[in-house]
C-alpha cells in the first residue's frame, strides 16, 4: 500500500470544529510536507478550490498550483498530486506550466484531474461551468491537448472546447505525469478507463471498492490500456485503545450548533436517529472520509488496510486532524516508518 495524505489548503478536514490548530498558511503547509517525507509518506494531494469548502466560504483557502510550485522547490521525495480543473485551466497554458513545476520537482508532478462540480465557485469568479455530460467531454479534450504538448514537438488540434495550431511546449516533463481522476458516472467512468492512469474514490468499506476497481479494470482492458492504479479517500483515527478511538470519532462528529457550512443542513435531519447519526457523519469529514472504518488501535487499522490491499487497492489518500501530530502517530504506529 502506498500511503498520501491531503495537503491542508482549507486549515483542515472537520467541518464542525473551528480550529483545528492548522492554519491554511504556507509556513504550515511547508513543514508538514517535509515532515511527511521524513515519516515515510509517498505522496500528497492538494486540492484545487478557490472557495473554503470546508471551514465556509468566507475562510482563506490556499491556491493549489503555486502551492505545488513552491512544494516542488523544497522537498526530495514526496509525489504531488495536484488537482486542476480544466474550465479553470487553458491546456495549451497549463501544460507549458506544469511541465515546468515537473521538472523543479524532479519528475514528481501528478495530476487529479476534477471535472468541476461548484457551479456557484465557477460563477464568482466569470468562468464556464458545464452540464455534467458536457464537463467530461470538455476535460476529454483537455487531457487529449496537454498529452499532445507533452508528447509531440508540435501540436495541432481542433476541437468543440480547445483549439492549438503548432503549439510548443518546451522543455517537457521529466517524466509524464500520473494521470489520476475519480467519478462515478457512466461518463466519468468511460473517460477515465480510456485517458487516465488511475482511478481514484470516495471512501467506502472493501466490500463495496471491490466491484468498482473490478469493473475499472475491465474497462481499462477493453480500452487496451495499461493496468490502472487505485486510490481511496479516508480518514483515519489510531489510538492505543479501540475506546480511545471512539471517543475521538465522537468529538469530531458532535454537532452542537451547526457551523456555517452546514447550509440546509436542518433538511437532511429527518428520519430515524440512526440516520441522522450517519448524516452528521457523512457531512463532519469530506470525500466519505468515516466509510472506511480507518478507526481503531494500529492492529486493526492494519487488518483493514490489508482488506483493501487484497481487493487490489494501491493509495490511501488519508485526512487527520490535527494533521502533523496524527501523521506522525499513524506513519509509527501503522506504517511502521516514522
Amino acid at each position: 500500500m502506498r500511503y498520501g495524505y491531503w495537503t491542508p489548503v482549507f486549515g483542515g478536514w472537520l467541518r464542525n470544529v473551528p480550529d483545528e490548530g492548522m492554519a491554511a498558511s504556507w509556513d504550515y503547509t511547508r513543514r508538514l510536507t517535509r515532515d511527511a517525507e521524513r515519516w515515510g509518506y509517498d505522496l500528497t494531494l492538494i486540492a484545487e478550490l478557490n472557495l473554503n469548502d470546508i471551514k465556509g466560504i468566507e475562510q482563506p483557502a490556499l491556491d493549489a498550483w503555486s502551492t505545488a510550485a513552491a512544494l516542488a522547490a523544497v522537498t526530495e521525495t514526496v509525489e504531488l498530486m495536484v488537482a486542476v480543473r480544466p474550465n479553470f485551466h487553458h491546456p495549451a497554458l497549463f501544460a507549458k506550466a506544469a511541465a515546468n513545476i515537473d521538472r523543479i520537482s524532479g519528475g514528481r508532478l501528478a495530476l487529479n484531474v476534477v471535472s468541476s462540480w461548484w457551479a456557484d465557485e465557477a460563477r464568482q469568479y466569470g468562468l464556464q461551468f458545464d452540464q455534467h455530460d458536457d464537463r467530461y467531454a470538455r476535460t476529454a479534450e483537455w487531457l487529449t491537448v496537454v498529452d499532445g504538448l507533452w508528447s509531440e514537438e508540435r501540436f495541432t488540434f481542433s476541437g468543440k472546447y480547445y483549439a492549438t495550431d503548432a503549439a510548443i511546449c518546451a522543455p517537457k516533463p521529466a517524466n509524464r505525469p500520473t494521470v489520476y481522476a475519480g467519478g462515478e458516472s457512466e461518463k466519468a467512468k468511460a473517460m477515465i478507463a480510456a485517458q487516465c492512469d488511475a482511478y481514484v474514490m470516495h471512501g467506502d468499506p472493501a466490500s463495496a471498492i471491490a466491484p468498482k476497481i473490478a469493473d475499472m479494470a475491465a474497462r481499462r482492458d477493453a480500452a487496451g490500456g495499461a493496468p490502472m492504479q487505485y486510490g481511496m479517500a479516508a480518514y483515519a483515527i489510531v489510538r492505543d485503545s479501540e475506546a480511545e478511538a471512539k471517543r475521538e470519532l465522537e468529538r469530531i462528529t458532535n454537532v452542537t450548533d451547526l457551523p456555517a457550512g452546514y447550509a440546509n443542513f436542518d433538511q437532511w435531519l429527518s428520519g430515524t436517529q440512526l440516520e441522522r447519526e450517519f448524516k452528521i457523519q457523512e457531512y463532519s469529514v469530506s470525500n466519505r472520509g468515516l466509510r472506511p472504518n480507518l478507526v481503531g488501535t494500529p492492529e486493526q487499522l492494519r487488518e483493514r488496510i490489508a482488506e483493501y490491499e487484497a481487493v487490489g487497492l494501491d493509495l490511501l489518500l488519508l485526512q487527520m486532524s490535527p494533521q502533523a501530530e496524527e501523521m506522525e502517530r499513524f506513519a509509527r504506529q501503522v506504517m511502521g516508518t516514522a
